[in-house]
């Protein structure tokens, strides 16, 4: 069973609270949980699957099983893996409905900009607008049927 969406923000930001306001700590644990991503297949290491907005690339896909979005997604820097990890932990597996109606609070309560920066911020925000297109793409196919 699957814990629900604030569960995962309220573990994230009790994981980052343990490192204070050690910047560089909190970097490097970042990257640890990126190291935690399972790897991505190499077909998906493509321009089609590319998030645009991110100055790294990040490759994301998906598949769309009983209902609910399956992400998978791949970086060429560590940080930006851990940054996408973190999305992935959260919304992995759950309904289109819940990933558009889900308010990321844990960004602001980890001080996430503060900590990668303002070009690593608007790539994590391309990354969530990416997965949330997916999802409302996934809902309307749905509505549809």
């Amino acid at each position: 069973m699957f814990k629900a969406i604030n569960d995962i923000q309220e573990e994230i930001i009790e994981e980052f609270s343990f490192l204070g306001d050690d910047r560089e700590s909190a970097i490097f644990y970042i990257m640890e949980l990126g190291d935690k991503l399972p790897p991505l297949d190499d077909r998906y290491k493509t321009e089609e699957f590319i998030v645009k907005g991110c100055q790294s690339k990040v490759w994301l896909t998906t598949d769309f099983k009983d209902g609910k979005v399956i992400f998978k997604a791949d970086s060429n820097t560590e940080i930006t893996k851990g940054l996408i990890s973190m999305l992935i932990r959260i919304w992995s597996g759950r309904s289109p409905e819940a990933i558009l109606n889900t308010n990321l609070y844990f960004i602001d309560k980890i001080g996430m900009k503060s900590m990668v920066g303002s070009q690593r911020s608007n790539g994590f925000a391309a990354m969530i607008k990416q997965m949330k297109l997916y999802a409302l793409a996934y809902q309307t196919k749905e509505s549809l049927n």
